[in-house]
């Protein structure tokens, strides 16, 4: 037996049904879609935007696929930039044995601008040529990209067939319907991507010619054909019309499991996409029935995976449902843990505060994935130091708000750990408002108290983000941005002395070879992908590039960095065909940023 089919026996002799079976579908004549994840299997089974599709397809008789899953199993071989799997046999899903390279469609996810080239990693894995133009239909897979890594598809679009824009539990079923008949009947005399560009919330970059500017940037995007759309909008849809597995994880390993009690934010940032969709809430009895049914399976612990836990109304009894299941396994001698997402410190009260403590055992994502402390923290995004800033941004977490979120905590002995999230190098920050984290980060622990107290300042570098208000500012160069963390935590250990610094607080914050990728990933025209695909090629090291490497590579393909750091005033962004945000209130919005930045 090989060990990639050891390895995908054992998943599944771990794997888990949430939910009630699927129904059998006979796949003869059916599409096979393999959904391609670049994360192990625990992280694959978080992913719910691939999983509730997946979920989605395999339990809906209308839908003439089924589908399946392959991940970046623990056996697979790294060479360079390449994985390649033991003894040069196919990759596989976890599903099938068949090649993967021989399903009908594949879909790739991607989650962060920075990480694009995982798509070539993952085409060359399955054995399918990287570029649309390089697949034959009926002998090659389509591939369709989605996730807000492609908020700006363009630097992909050579390289996927169709992406997904938004919510895809219409959109995708309608691809495949789409696929199907055209495999067995040619769909009539349009094409077949000139057929999927038509389906609301499909961008099909092929569809589309780009006239392009030097030094990166277009001065115009427009369809090949009439019937192709001239703008194509992302898809959000009601609670009522998304599937059940779009809240709660449909397949567990037996350790953990999640749900998602709200999507999208109830507030718009000027540089948050959270915003963008409308605010929904999941109905509490979905919820309350998932819990019982991990109680059922015993798994025993729990992600609440939101961002804005505290705006769902029902998260009290949520939290006593989850706390009564706690109690049932205490008594059992096993404990039930509780991981939250993000919290806003406008929105934490007592009661709030009261019902999380009583879970006993609870803490935040980010820790439990990457500090071996986890547990008893409270996570707080005012993002900026300067109030003002904080305003000018749209954010509601004022000083004050903080302050009373701190005490709360100070009130509970179970809260000794808060995490504070800020955002550096954006427009209107000037030197000392930087400086300024550091003493909020120790003000923060006073207040809280507890002798026991740590403070951990989460840096984020400020990435404007298409689709949002902000995404024409200007970013700072990811090497500045990195002294500035270095600034914020010297000036915290003068404040606190090294060795309460070194007991009590920690200063995090990203890998700089990312951010790098970021500036021109995140917002870059289609040449972007080539400039990629040369690193990739060239064997470079994409987790430690550096910014000379990106510039050298960029400047072969008449590309130019630091206009990728500028502020956008193009007329039109590459990102045109999928941009809907109004040019007016970005132009007052940059004004005012850049009022602020210029006062002393």
């Amino acid at each position: 037996m090989s060990l990639l089919q050891e390895e995908t026996d054992d998943i599944r002799s771990r794997e888990i049904s949430v939910a009630d079976p699927y129904p059998p579908k006979d796949p003869t004549g059916l599409l096979r879609m393999v959904f391609l994840m670049p994360f192990g299997h625990a992280y694959s089974l978080m992913c719910n935007g691939p999983m509730s599709l997946y979920d989605l397809i395999n339990r809906t008789p209308r839908v003439p696929a089924i589908a399946e899953r392959a991940i970046q199993y623990e056996c697979l071989v790294r060479e360079g930039n390449r994985l390649t799997t033991p003894d040069g046999e196919p990759y596989r899903s976890i599903e099938s044995a068949a090649p993967v390279g021989e399903a009908d469609v594949v879909g790739i996810s991607v989650v962060n601008s920075g990480d694009l080239h995982s798509v070539l990693r993952l085409l060359d894995l399955a054995g399918i040529p990287r570029r649309t133009t390089d697949r034959t239909l009926g002998v090659h897979p389509l591939v369709v990209g989605g996730n807000s890594g492609l908020a700006d598809p363009e630097p992909l679009a050579d390289y996927l067939d169709v992406v997904a824009l938004g919510e895809a539990e219409h959109s995708l079923p309608e691809l495949l319907r789409i696929i199907h008949a055209h495999r067995t009947n040619h769909g009539g005399e349009a094409s077949l991507h000139e057929r999927l560009a038509r389906v609301p919330g499909l961008y099909v970059p092929s569809m589309y010619a780009c006239d392009f500017l030097p030094g990166g940037g277009v001065s115009a995007i427009r369809p090949r054909k009439r019937t192709v759309p001239a703008a194509v909008r992302a898809q959000y849809l009601t609670v009522a019309d998304l599937h059940p597995a779009h809240f709660c994880y449909p397949i567990t390993d037996g350790t953990a499991a999640g749900i998602h009690p709200v999507l999208g934010c109830q507030h718009t940032c000027g540089f948050c996409n959270l915003g963008v969709p409308d605010f929904r809430q999941t109905p509490l009895s979905l919820l309350t029935d998932y819990i019982d049914r991990l109680e059922h399976h015993r798994v025993r612990q729990i992600i609440i995976s939101a961002p804005t836990f505290t705006q769902y109304k029902h998260r009290r009894a949520l939290l006593e449902h989850i706390r009564a299941y706690a109690d049932r396994a205490a008594a059992e001698g096993e404990k039930v843990t509780t991981i939250i997402g993000s919290i806003r410190a406008d929105e934490i009260n007592a009661d709030y505060l009261e019902a999380v403590t009583e879970l006993g055992e609870f803490g935040h994502l980010f820790t439990e994935l990457n500090l071996a402390r986890a547990r008893g923290i409270i996570t707080i995004a005012p993002e900026w130091a300067a109030s003002d800033l904080v305003a000018l941004y749209g954010k509601t977490q004022k000083r004050e708000r903080v302050n009373k979120a701190v005490d709360l905590c100070r009130q509970s002995e179970h809260v000794n750990t808060i995490m504070l999230y800020f955002i550096v190098g954006a427009p209107g920050e000037r030197p000392a408002d930087r400086l300024a984290i550091a003493d909020y980060a120790h003000a923060v622990r006073v207040r809280l108290g507890h002798p026991d107290g740590t403070v951990i300042v989460k840096l984020h570098q400020f990435m404007p983000k298409p689709g949002t208000p902000s995404q024409r500012l200007r970013m700072t160069d990811p090497d500045v941005v990195k002294t500035y963390g270095d600034q914020i935590g010297e000036r915290l250990r003068e404040l606190v002395g090294e060795a309460e610094y070194e007991q009590h607080y920690r200063v995090l914050y990203g890998e700089t070879s990312r951010m790098h990728l970021e500036v021109v990933c995140s917002r870059g025209d289609r040449r972007i992908g080539h400039v990629l695909e040369d690193l990739y090629d060239a064997g470079t090291d994409l987790g430690t590039l550096s910014k000379n490497q990106l510039r050298d590579a960029l400047v072969k393909r008449g590309l130019d960095y630091d206009r990728h750091l500028r502020y956008m005033d193009d007329p039109v962004l590459p990102w045109h065909t999928v941009n809907h945000v109004n040019e007016a209130a970005e132009r007052e919005f940059a004004a005012a940023l850049a009022t602020r930045e210029g006062q002393k």
